[in-house]
Parts: structure tokens; sequence; C-alpha cells
């Protein structure tokens, strides 16, 4: 599979890292462009390259959205039209300023991405674990100590999809269910953010 990222921070760089570990071929891009990627170009080897965002998201089967959230206009929309894009993205007011429909909770962050990208199939996922534990703690399907990414969206065949790449690289998708109620459920403030959660916790957590 062809998986591009926009955005190489702690967990798009991790997850490019997974993903051509895993036997991707993956793209990744930042806003500084792509000569500021050529170490972790490196790193990817011969799965890997630096393009930029609009290349990126022309290249990918799947596309993975890892920016600051208060940035998510800038996510190139053409090229995306029927792909899945893994939003991996919270909200923070203090790092992107305030958004006013988020503060009262009349939306969702990964709501307002959907509807930027139009026919896009916004996936949430990989925003509620620590990068260091994505990075390092991937374990064999069925391992005790197996910990659980919660996901939510819209579109079930795009969830399939990743969760399926979810498995590949180690870890359990737990379904919260659609993107705006599912996705509160794994935002900043629940009782699963943050926390290194086996799925059956992250289901129990969901269900308490």
């Amino acid at each position: 599979m062809k998986i591009g990222l926009i955005g190489a921070g702690n967990i798009g760089g991790t997850l490019a890292k997974l993903f051509a570990r895993a036997g991707h071929d993956v793209a990744v891009s930042n806003s500084r462009g792509p000569d500021t990627l050529r170490d972790l170009e490196a790193e990817l080897g011969e799965r890997g390259r630096a393009v930029t965002a609009e290349e990126a998201a022309e290249f990918g089967d799947v596309v993975v959205v890892s920016v600051p959230f208060g940035r998510y206009r800038e996510i190139p929309a053409k090229g995306l039209a029927g792909k899945t894009v893994i939003d991996t993205n919270n909200y923070y007011s203090e790092r992107d300023g305030d958004f006013a429909e988020l503060d009262d909770d009349r939306t969702t962050s990964s709501e307002l991405l959907q509807a930027h990208l139009g026919d896009a199939h916004v996936v949430k996922a990989f925003n509620a674990i620590y990068y260091v534990k994505l990075g390092h703690e991937g374990r064999p399907a069925g391992a005790d100590d197996r910990l659980g990414v919660p996901i939510s969206g819209d579109d079930a065949d795009a969830k399939q999809e990743v969760a399926g790449l979810i498995d590949q690289i180690g870890f359990d998708a737990v379904d919260a269910g659609r993107l705006g109620d599912g996705g509160r459920l794994h935002q900043p403030g629940t009782a699963v953010y943050g926390q290194p959660l086996t799925a059956r916790q992250i289901r129990d957590a969901f269900s308490g």
C-alpha cells in the first residue's frame, strides 16, 4: 500500500517508520519542505521519500494528517477525494487558538477536518497514544499486553482499512463509533487519552 503523511513530527514520523517497516511505501511531508526531511527519508530507506504536502496527498492510497489542529485548513483537499484519511490531531486552544464551536462542544476537530476535506473518509486514530509507546510497544496479535488504539469514523470500509494498518504495526484497533460521538470518547481529557491500555480496558472505559 502507498501511504502519504502530511506532518512528520512525533506521531507522523513514528508512523512513517512503522508503516515502512511493515512493508508499505511511504511519502512524508511537512510545512517546511522536503529538504528538511532528508534524515527521516534516509532512515526510511527504499520504502520512503520526502515530498511536498500536495504530493503526499496525491501519492497515498491512505493519507495520514498529523499537523497541529489549528492549521487544518492548510491540508490540501485536492487529491484526497474518496481516500481514507487518518486524523491523528487533537485540539489544544493554547496552541491552536480558540475555536468557539469546539469550546462549546458543538462539533469536534475531526468533523471540522472532514468538512474541509469533503469527499475524503476521515478516521480519527493514533490521537490518544503517546508516540513513544507507539514507536516501541507494538506486540504480536493475541499478546496479553498488546495495547489498543481507539478509532472513530463515519465510513465502515475506511475504519476497517485503518484497523488493518493498526494490526500490522502491533496494536488492536478499538471502534469507538462515529466521527463525532465516537471521537469524543478518545479526545483529550477522556479516560483513555494518553493511557497505555489494552483493547479490553479501552472498551471497559467506553462503557463505564
